[in-house]
């Protein structure tokens, strides 16, 4: 079962590695593959919880009006269909 970690761990063991700790101990220790943890360095590198907490916040609400832009481009198109059939014209 794949774990998941909470914004303070991945900032703590990010700090680690910022102490000194190497990426290969970190990834061991806490059972993250290697991917994973640069994969958070690039990310979250330097950020502290509140930044992390803003930054998934902005980017769910991203994901969320994407998904209305999608729908919402979806309806139009279906509009114009609609609109061309009753106006007796093929689309």
């Amino acid at each position: 079962m794949k774990k998941r970690f909470s914004d303070e761990q991945i900032i703590s063991i990010l700090r680690e590695a910022e102490a000194g700790i190497s990426a290969r101990e970190l990834c061991r220790k806490h059972a993250i593959s290697d991917a994973t943890f640069y994969t958070w360095r690039k990310k979250y590198g330097g950020m502290e919880v509140p930044e992390v907490k803003r930054l998934k916040a902005l980017e769910e609400e991203n994901a969320r009006l994407k998904k209305l832009l999608a729908e919402a481009m979806l309806d139009k198109e279906a509009l114009q269909v609609a609109l061309q059939v009753a106006l007796g014209r093929k689309y």
